[in-house]
């Protein structure tokens, strides 16, 4: 552990790789989040090798960064768990959930280091006890449920694996230290060669890293780029210094072979390859870390592999295959771009998107056949705008899966402290959300996730004496309707009882009568303070939390529908719109101003005819469409319209929906329908009651866009 610190320190010691640090925190982050996820999917009876071997490769990615820009603290702990997993995926051991625990809870360490050196983190946490206790598992002890070795002692720290054998009898050169290897260096074919030349300057300008010279002047007719390398240092932290530079499949490292410098027979020219070893493929020399298949801390050439015949002893790489170039392909195709940077793109595309707008205005006073070619390139710069606008748009769309793959790990915890067995099945993981969205719904999902592991899913024997099977399940689904996206929480647990909620209704002083319908008797539990819980815990039962959610909700244009039937299970659905930037819309008209109606909620319109109108209550007014009688809105009213033209009527009539309820809009006439951009009102001005936000159109004017969650909410007093 020591010597590996130092490799690192010395690493460290000649260059700033502090630049380096933002790359590593997020390619640690991912490894940790796909080694959590192929931990929660393991099958401990039956885990597959190609598992285990992956789980291995993310803690290695992890330890070999850390090791280079000197996080000790986070590469010791990676390499206590790289000696587990080694155990593993060589059968030494078999997996337990025990084991699970244990890495699974190392994995939540490695993210607090990480985030104390990144500077967002509090105090760094203890991991002594980890990995006294990964040692413990690692020599076939057990631990107990807290976490400690059930072994009277502390089993001694594993012995670090030996390093990679290297080319057998070599002798250093002149000058170099002891156990000081030969190693060759290939870089290529680049479409830069000179690329290859900081590769040399690099290794140069770190102190104590060795030294590097061309071999046949260090080019190949091939383009390839050849050098040997006279070090101390592991090949893993070589590796890692040589990718900042150059794609990692472009870098090959492997043992002096004999025809560089040495004639056959030479005092300490290594010997010819007995061989051709068998292929490991990406590029790697067979043993050495980070290959496909390697352990953490390579084993002795001389080792035979289970079921093969005892291996060369020096194995000869075979060249970088086409498929392990195709695999590589996507993630160098792949770019890192800040949020801040496409935010900026997507508010130019909104500009554009305005003044695309108000050409589009100008141009309709134009005589179009004498202005035919003008008229055709604004058609042109029309299409053009909405491709680019949907690219753009694409760009800050991520998969419900970045959402969703929190949650089982979550569960699997919360089940666990709560005595339940829950299966979670999540349906529509590739539907798209923008991700300022995708940021702000995941704290209310996962407690209305929390809500249905405490609340709604029973313990086993209480599934068993139902009827129902033990293990109870959660199902998480995404999907697109029309202009929104639907997310549904379901359960099969035991559901809402109507009662028992219009009693904790009427206990806390709320207007509960026996009229209610089912529905709202649901939408009781948005009330502030509102719980059913029978007892507080630290999962549940004071009353916070429905009602932040729908709050939340609500503030992104969203709204919430609970279903239920006691004995059977709940459903909850948050309805979202797509995305807050640019939005289709409806524009109409009412006296002198505009207002915009997202498309999306918009069922029909038709004109009004005398009689259909009729009055209720006094005041209150509803119309007939197709033997449905629904509610009537003058925006006139609502919005305090100024009218010149005292005698006009509005005659024509917009169906929107919302809430799962319709209600009829009168307006003036409808002015068409079209891209807007969506300005925060409250931000630049202050919120608006019945309206969500506000765009400039093509002439300049300002249109309120309306909220149609808060107009069928008005309807309903």
């Amino acid at each position: 552990m020591a010597e590996m610190s130092n490799e690192g320190a010395n690493l460290s010691a000649g260059i700033d790789l502090s630049q380096f640090f933002q790359v590593f925190f997020e390619e640690a982050g991912e490894n940790l989040q796909t080694m959590e996820q192929m931990l929660l999917d393991l099958d401990v009876d039956a885990a597959d090798d190609e598992e285990l071997n992956a789980i291995f490769r993310c803690a290695h990615s992890v330890k070999g960064g850390a090791a280079t820009f000197g996080f000790t603290d986070v590469a010791e702990l990676t390499h206590q768990m790289e000696a587990l997993l080694d155990k593993l995926r060589r059968h030494e051991l078999a997996p337990t959930t025990q084991m699970v625990d244990v890495l699974l809870a190392s994995g939540d360490a490695l993210k607090a280091l990480l985030a104390r050196h990144q500077g967002h983190g509090a105090d760094a946490p203890d991991t002594t006890g980890l990995k006294r206790t990964i040692r413990t598992l690692c020599d076939g002890g057990t631990v107990d449920t807290a976490g400690s070795p059930a072994a009277a002692a502390a089993c001694p720290a594993p012995a670090a694996a030996p390093a990679a054998d290297p080319a057998p009898a070599a002798a250093a050169p002149d000058g170099a230290g002891a156990g000081s290897r030969l190693l060759e260096l290939t870089v290529g074919a680049l479409p830069d060669p000179a690329v290859a030349d900081n590769l040399v300057e690099l290794f140069d300008e770190i102190a104590g890293l060795g030294k590097i010279e061309p071999l046949d002047a260090g080019r190949a007719a091939d383009g390839m780029r050849r050098f040997r390398i006279t070090t101390t240092s592991s090949d893993s932290d070589l590796l890692d210094l040589f990718t900042f530079h150059v794609p990692r499949e472009a870098v090959s490292l492997k043992p002096m072979s004999a025809g560089y410098g040495f004639y056959d027979g030479a005092p300490g020219a290594p010997a010819a390859e007995a061989a051709p070893a068998k292929d490991p493929g990406y590029g790697f020399f067979d043993q050495a870390p980070g290959a496909p298949g390697a352990a953490g801390a390579s084993q002795p050439a001389s080792a035979a592999a289970p079921g093969d015949g005892a291996r060369p002893a020096t194995p000869k790489p075979a060249p970088p295959r086409a498929e392990a170039r195709a695999a590589a392909a996507p993630e160098s195709a792949t770019l890192r771009v800040s949020v801040e940077k496409v935010d900026q793109l997507i508010n130019l595309v909104g500009e554009l998107v305005i003044t695309q707008a108000m050409l589009a205005q100008n141009s309709k006073n134009l005589d179009a056949g004498l202005n035919q070619q003008m008229s055709s390139g604004l058609a042109d710069l029309e299409r053009n705008t909405r491709d680019l606008q949907e690219a753009v748009m694409s760009i800050r769309m991520i998969p419900m899966s970045m959402v969703f793959n929190r949650f089982p790990r979550m569960l699997r915890d919360l089940a666990a402290k709560l005595g339940k067995k829950v299966e979670l099945v999540t349906l529509g993981e590739s539907t798209e959300l923008d991700k300022g969205m995708v940021e702000k719904i995941t704290d209310p999902l996962t407690h209305l996730v929390r809500n249905s592991c405490d609340h709604g899913i029973e313990l086993p024997a209480e599934r068993q004496a139902l009827g129902k099977p033990e293990h109870g399940t959660l199902t998480l689904v995404a999907s697109h309707q029309g202009g929104s996206i639907v997310i549904e929480v379901r359960d099969d647990g035991k559901g809402l009882n109507r009662q028992k909620l219009l009693q904790k209704a009427r206990e806390k002083g709320i207007d509960a009568p026996d009229s209610l319908t089912d529905s709202e008797v649901w939408n009781l539990i948005f009330a502030p303070g509102f719980s059913t819980a029978e007892v507080v815990t630290d999962v549940s039962g004071r009353g916070v939390g429905m009602d932040v959610v729908k709050k939340n909700i609500t503030a992104l244009g969203g709204s919430v529908e609970i279903d239920s039937a006691e004995g059977y299970g709940m459903s909850v659905k948050v309805r979202l719109p797509l995305t807050l930037a640019i939005m289709d819309g409806m524009s109409v008209g009412v006296g002198d101003e505009c207002y915009i109606l997202p498309l999306g909620s918009v069922v029909e319109s038709f004109q009004v005819k005398p009689g259909m109108i009729k009055t209720i209550g006094g005041s209150g007014r509803v119309v007939e469409v197709r033997q449905e009688y629904m509610p009537v809105i003058d925006l006139e009213k609502v919005f305090d319209v100024p009218r010149f033209d005292f005698e006009h009527v509005s005659n024509i009539m917009v169906v929107v929906e919302a809430e799962g309820q319709r209600v009829a809009l009168l307006v003036d006439e409808l002015l068409g329908q079209q891209q807007v951009v969506v300005k925060n009102l409250e931000a630049n001005y202050r919120k608006v009651p019945d309206v969500s936000g506000a765009t400039i159109m093509g002439d300049g004017r300002v249109a309120l866009i309306l909220d149609i969650g808060t107009l069928v909410r008005r309807s309903r007093h």
